[in-house]
């Protein structure tokens, strides 16, 4: 008898551990490194404050084919983009929950503004739909991997 409770006490503990394992993880958004789209690994900067979203990547010289910065607001909005202070185009990507992930697992592009040029400014882009995700990244990306609304984007962590 003994010998059957040490057995099921150690059955459980398995048990128990394996399920940990395999339950999926929430991650906090300020851990985000990589936004992988259009099969690609982009190495994000986060605008998480409404300073850094202010700010934007107004001011830098360029980006480099495998960066991007990356929006996370607080509430899904409308949220508009313009190039203000910008230096260099930039494609602008809009990002919702897909349909069979949660809300920061799995993602679906809904918009994209291609070549959003500095010399356009005032004028500001973005979709019709409430969105949570901006991505920002060099222009030509877009249209070099072939994105399109719908595609699935993931946030790596």
């Amino acid at each position: 008898m003994r010998k059957l409770k040490i057995y099921a006490s150690f059955v459980l503990v398995v048990i128990f551990f394996i399920f940990l394992f395999f339950i999926p993880q929430k991650h906090n958004l300020e851990d985000i490194k990589y936004v992988k789209i259009a099969r690609q690994n982009i190495k994000v900067l986060l605008a998480l404050t409404e300073e850094e979203q202010a700010q934007g990547l107004s001011g830098r010289q360029g980006l480099s084919s495998n960066e991007g910065m990356l929006f996370v607001f607080a509430e899904p909005g409308r949220y508009h983009f313009w190039m203000k202070d910008m230096n260099f185009p930039i494609d602008i990507i809009w990002l919702a929950p897909s349909d069979i992930g949660g809300d920061g697992e799995d993602l679906k592009v809904i918009y994209i503004k291609k070549n959003a040029r500095p010399e356009l400014y005032p004028a500001t882009y973005g979709p019709d739909v409430n969105t949570k995700y901006v991505l920002e990244v060099i222009s030509g990306f877009s249209e070099k991997y072939n994105l399109k609304e719908g595609d699935r984007v993931e946030f790596k962590y």
